[in-house]
């Protein structure tokens, strides 16, 4: 009986926390400073609610420069976004105590995917395509240029919420869109969670970035396009069972333009230590039929991949056009050392191709590449090391775990990785010993937030 009234107390006081949290929410909505237009080189303070209504820019010259712990809505009946135009620069430095947060204006609960625009930055830095125009953004706007050391200042510690919107088909903002953005850019700790459109997505450029989170997005985890060719370290994507795009969602889409004509050079970055939690936590789980693969390479892309592990997607990898397989056999790029856990289809090929999907899996397993597919999920996943709850199995986005636990101590995933591969040999690379993001340390404590919905800003 004593146990029952304390859960019984408990469940009373988390409710009467949450109502708390919403009338809260209700009581402040008005009492936002309005961001409209072209901004000033301004600072927003921590402590202020800050509201970005239509498409607000800073423009060549100027800097906008955000507090730790500042908190940034937007608008969603304008569908309010932030663009750092080129030569503009955001100065967004929070700290693991006092992240900045960018999300939705709606009252607790009631958030939801594209409930804003999100956030482009755009820089000077090349593309391999002749004046290209950022997607979602009206009047066009022209990014890229010459200059691969271009600054388009710091995101650290940052979290970006409900945001990316499909304004007409292929016509989409995300959550963190980034296009001919310099590796003068810092881009470390940051977050995007149930973005409408892609998490990452990249137009060319040469910004790097380490400890980057995707969380429930819509369609890919991380969208690299047009030529990217800096590097990433420490990524995570956790996918949701039932949110996918219809034009088919994927832990990491790539290509190298929006064709498979001719480019002045390949998308040819590197990406290493990457978890990729796809929606099945075991064959019985219920997911969109939406869903595809953990990697669908497309369009001449050489985007290496290496030290990661990929789990829980329906599919694995497939190499779209006989350029992509062609550029791998050139060691143009390279898949070393990563682990697939898949139910059904590994490797696949597209249409019209010489190679075959059998082609795709000796190289594969030629590189260091691990497969794992069968039908007892939770014995392959504790053999790699990886706690099962990190899954959203049957819960709904409110019931995620609050702290999830990431860090691997056991399995065979704290061993098999390697950094000789020369593109790895990069400065920017700390080398690990162990496979996927995460080793007996977990880097996304304390400043990452994995129930947004129900979080009171």
């Amino acid at each position: 009986m004593k146990k029952l009234v304390l859960f019984i107390t408990v469940l009373v006081t988390f409710n009467s926390c949450i109502d708390d949290d919403l009338d809260f929410n209700q009581n402040l909505n008005e009492n936002f400073i309005d961001l409209v237009g072209d901004l000033p080189s301004q600072t927003l303070v921590k402590g202020e609610r800050y509201l970005i209504k239509g498409q607000v820019f800073v423009r060549s010259g100027a800097t906008l420069t955000i507090e730790p712990g500042a908190v940034i809505f937007g608008d969603k009946a304008s569908k309010g976004t932030l663009i750092i135009d080129k030569g503009g620069k955001i100065i967004a430095e929070g700290t693991a105590a006092e992240p900045i947060v960018f999300t939705s204006s709606q009252k607790v609960e009631s958030r939801d995917r594209g409930d804003w625009g999100g956030l482009v930055i755009l820089g000077n830095a090349k593309v391999n395509q002749s004046e290209p125009v950022i997607e979602g953004i009206s009047p066009s706007i022209i990014y890229g240029g010459d200059n691969d050391d271009d600054n388009s200042g710091i995101l650290k510690y940052v979290r970006v919420e409900y945001a990316g919107i499909e304004l007409t088909p292929n016509n989409e903002t995300n959550s963190i869109t980034l296009g001919g953005v310099g590796r003068g850019t810092t881009m470390e700790y940051c977050q995007v969670s149930y973005g409408g459109d892609d998490g990452f997505e990249w137009f060319g450029g040469t910004v790097n970035g380490k400890y980057l989170i995707a969380l429930g997005m819509w369609d890919d985890c991380f969208d690299i396009d047009f030529g990217w060719s800096g590097n990433i370290q420490f990524a995570l994507s956790v996918r949701y069972p039932t949110f996918a795009d219809q034009s088919g969602s994927n832990i990491i889409e790539t290509d190298s333009g929006p064709s498979d004509n001719p480019v002045p050079f390949l998308t040819n970055g590197v990406i290493s230590n990457l978890t990729g939690i796809g929606p099945k936590i075991a064959n019985a789980t219920a997911i969109s039929g939406n869903y595809q693969h953990a990697i669908d390479m497309r369009r001449r892309t050489a985007l290496t991949i290496a030290n990661s592990v990929f789990v829980g997607m329906p599919r694995g990898i497939r190499m779209n056009q006989q350029t992509v397989y062609n550029n791998y056999l050139a060691n143009e790029g390279a898949l070393l050392n990563n682990v697939l856990a898949t139910p059904t289809t590994i490797f696949s090929v597209g249409s019209g191709m010489t190679a075959n999907a059998a082609d795709v899996q000796n190289y594969w397993n030629a590189n260091g590449n691990e497969t794992l597919n069968g039908t007892d999920f939770d014995v392959i996943y504790a053999g790699l090391g990886i706690n099962t709850a990190v899954f959203y199995g049957n819960n709904t986005q409110n019931f995620y775990p609050f702290n999830p636990l990431f860090e691997v101590t056991s399995g065979s995933l704290t061993s098999g990785a390697a950094f000789t591969y020369p593109k790895l040999q990069n400065a920017y690379f700390s080398p690990t010993t162990y496979r996927g993001a995460f080793g007996a340390t977990d880097w996304t404590t304390q400043w990452a937030e994995f129930v947004p919905n129900l979080k009171a800003y």
